[in-house]
């Protein structure tokens, strides 16, 4: 049994995961309002941390992961042998959709996982409930459609067409053309900032705020045609792959990279993000699945692979799943320790991993192929606890638009995005120097003259200027 020293110790270690950073320390301010505010915010964030802690009792789910016996390998585990071993439920979530005439197809998850968006590369949309089964819109566009995203909840949705970017609702109607956003071939979309971004054949980088219909920016990265777009979940910042094997970061209210990295020796292929912003995942055409640190921009591992991967994609957990030709490879642990083998294999038949997903609060993985769609269940990847008021999956529909409101009401603006989000709110020393300079409107404007009909002065008459300076006596 613990005792009550060691019990307040480990709740305290509980409670310092919920902390937003270290104290202020309050001694040497003399403001007594301002002391006063500063020990009550930090009151009320040390009592939420808490309450916090208190509340993991309630998490009674744990994530599991698939472990072997004695020799067995868990690479060599295939689904057919996963399937007598797992409830109902799970199995039930374990298929195939042959969608072989209109594919390849790319894939895309709701924020609660509860919805799937199939885009097959000839024009047929479709979304789905996929937990059960259910067909909610099916479109067919008779065009090219190179991608497709979910916005700020599953009612909307963005398709990137041949010439420009539309806007469907969930009942398949056309909302939008976005004419500001034209052939397009990758898209994303930062649900806190209301932001859909797409980056075209000619490689400029565009914004566009889907709560106003107005355009935020439109970058032209100067870098050649790119197809390879993810955004960091943490601080917002977009990440490009290019042909030249560098991956750039961009945030709208700058026209030139914030960061620009030499990842690979050929171009980029794919890329992605871990939910803590710390961890880079890249392949390229060199067939290479390099590991990088966000923080300090270097490479911690690289593996090959049998051929270039097209898709990479990054559960909630960490594992790390690649695409590779008709073969999906999931990686566990890959962030912290170089790893011998996959975690996981997963073979299609007869066709080509084109899109891979996981989906959010499941240990599931869709892969988006030449064939249709595949569910594959990953033991976890997922997150077993979910926040009610982020993401919800049996969200109701008065839930459903109370979010929405909340959602606009905390819409944060674009000139927020930058590299460390800590920073937004903090005292730059430089604030009056840097604002004078880039405001035009600072400039300092000349004193007026209170006479309307005020003689000129010399400064501003050269003639009489002249004549006072000939009167001046000869210096001896």
């Amino acid at each position: 049994a613990m005792s009550g020293s060691d019990e307040e110790e480990s709740f305290r270690k509980e409670a310092k995961k919920f902390e937003r950073g270290p104290r202020v320390n309050t001694k040497r301010i003399k403001d007594r309002k301002l002391k006063g505010t500063l020990k009550k915010q930090q009151y009320l964030a040390q009592k939420a941390a808490n309450e916090a802690a208190k509340a993991q009792i309630l998490l009674t789910e744990q994530a599991g992961y698939l472990e072997g016996e004695g020799l067995e390998k868990t690479a060599d585990f295939s689904q057919r042998d996963l399937l007598p071993h797992v409830d109902l439920q799970t199995a039930s979530k374990m298929f195939d959709l042959v969608l072989d005439e209109l594919g390849p197809y790319t894939i895309d998850y709701s924020h609660n996982g509860k919805e799937l968006l199939l885009c097959g590369k000839r024009g047929h949309v479709a979304m789905i409930n996929w937990t059960s089964k259910k067909l909610i819109t099916e479109i067919y566009l008779n065009e090219t459609c190179k991608d497709v995203k979910f916005l700020h909840n599953f009612t909307f949705f963005a398709v990137a067409q041949k010439k420009y970017t539309y806007i469907y609702d969930s009942k398949g109607a056309e909302i939008h053309r976005l004419n500001d956003m034209t052939t397009p071939t990758c898209l994303d979309f930062l649900r806190h900032h209301f932001l859909l971004v797409s980056v075209n054949d000619v490689g400029s980088l565009k914004y566009q705020d889907t709560s106003t219909g107005a355009p935020v920016a439109n970058i032209f990265t100067q870098l050649g045609p790119c197809n390879v777009l993810r955004q960091n979940p943490w601080n917002s910042i977009i990440n490009l792959g290019h042909k030249n094997g560098t991956v750039t970061m961009w945030s709208p209210s700058t026209n030139e990279p914030l960061v620009k990295m030499q990842c690979h020796a050929s171009s980029v292929t794919s890329l992605g993000v871990d939910a803590t912003g710390k961890y880079l995942v890249t392949t390229g055409r060199d067939s290479r699945l390099k590991i990088w640190d966000v923080r300090t921009y270097k490479e911690l591992y690289s593996y090959f692979t049998p051929i270039p991967a097209s898709s990479v994609d990054i559960s909630q957990r960490g594992v790390v799943s690649v695409g590779c030709g008709n073969t999906v490879h999931m990686w566990k642990n890959c962030f912290t320790e170089e790893q011998s083998e996959p975690y996981m294999r997963h073979r299609l038949t007869r066709s080509n991993a084109e899109s891979v997903r996981f989906c959010p609060f499941e240990d599931f993985l869709g892969v988006g192929h030449s064939s249709g769609f595949s569910s594959v269940v990953v033991p976890g990847s997922g997150e077993p606890n979910f926040d009610s008021y982020s993401a919800n999956p049996y969200q109701t529909r008065k839930q459903q638009e109370e979010a929405e409101v909340q959602a606009l009401l905390d819409k944060i603006q674009p000139e927020m995005i930058q590299l460390d989000p800590n920073s937004v709110g903090s005292i730059s020393r430089n604030a009056p120097a840097q604002r004078n300079m880039s405001n035009p409107y600072n400039k300092p404007k000349p004193l007026p003259n209170k006479r309307k009909n005020a003689p000129p002065t010399p400064e501003s008459n050269p003639a009489k200027r002249s004549k006072i300076e000939s009167k001046q006596p000869e210096d001896l």
